[in-house]
Parts: C-alpha cells; structure tokens; sequence
C-alpha cells in the first residue's frame, strides 16, 4: 500500500498549530519568565525545557490528526470535528494568557478544564472520521490532563 500525501494540505495542517503555539510563546514570554520568577510552583513542575519540546511535538501530532481528518472525509463530515478543532487551539491560545500574563490562575483552571473537553469532544469527532487522527490526539489530552492538575495546584499554592 503506498501512501499519497497531499504535502500542500499537510503543510498547512502542521502550519496552523504550530504557528498558533509560537506566537503564544512570543506573545506570553515575559508573563513565563515573571511566572518562573515569582509563583510557588508544586514540586512535580517538569523543568522549563520540557514545555517548548513538549507544546512543539503536541502541535505536530495535532497537525496529522487535522491532515488525516481533512484528507479522508468529505467537507460536510469534517464540519464538526474542524470546528472543535479550531475552537480547542483558540482556547488553547488564550489559556497562555490568563494563566501567565494575567496570573488569574482560577480562571485558567477553568478555562482550561473548558479547553480539555473540548480536546476530548474533538478527538470523538475525530474518530468518527479517521481512528489513527483520534489515536494521535491521546498525547494531547494526556499532557493537558496533567497541565491541568498543575494549574490548579499552582492556584491552591498562589491564591
């Protein structure tokens, strides 16, 4: 079986995550370094280097599960899994914000258990469409799980 990719449709399915991810780590930089800083952080924080490496291989996986979805479904099937798709990334764009800009660390614990339903709901939807795009979503909610009992540990330790 030889496999037919559509590098254009991949390119822009890799592109928009990870363009969404640098420019949040462009634009919450100085809320990160302010974060690291000054916030009592749990002892099971990860250290700073594990994030970009982490967030950089999140976004790519996210990006063949969107190519897979866009390239084995008709427009009308991906209607629903392409709109939780991007409404997951906007509100994964925004967490960022909240959470190191704004240090409103209460409000990123719900926007983010917000953002990982939404993950979950898109992985569904996913799976309708392509199980191996469904499969590639796993790490993302699994490393938002965690990132969501660290937010709320950080709010219990910081408020």
């Amino acid at each position: 079986m030889v496999l037919k990719i559509d590098y254009k449709t991949l390119f822009k399915n890799l592109a928009i995550p990870l363009l969404i991810g640098l420019a949040s780590g462009f634009l919450t930089r100085e809320g990160v370094e302010a974060y690291s800083q000054n916030a009592v952080m749990p002892l099971f924080t990860p250290p700073d280097w594990l994030f970009p490496v982490a967030w950089t291989i999140l976004y790519v996986l996210m990006g063949v599960a969107a190519y897979l979805v866009e390239t084995t479904s008709t427009e009308r099937e991906q209607k629903t899994a392409q709109t939780l798709y991007l409404l997951q990334l906007f509100f994964n764009f925004c967490w960022s914000f909240i959470f190191f800009n704004f240090e409103a660390y209460q409000f990123a614990f719900i926007w983010i258990v917000i953002l990982l339903a939404l993950i979950v709901a898109t992985a569904v939807e996913f799976y309708k469409i392509s199980k191996p795009a469904a499969y590639l979503m796993i790490p993302y909610i699994l490393w938002v799980t965690f990132a969501t009992v660290l937010n709320y540990s950080v709010y219990l330790l910081n408020k």
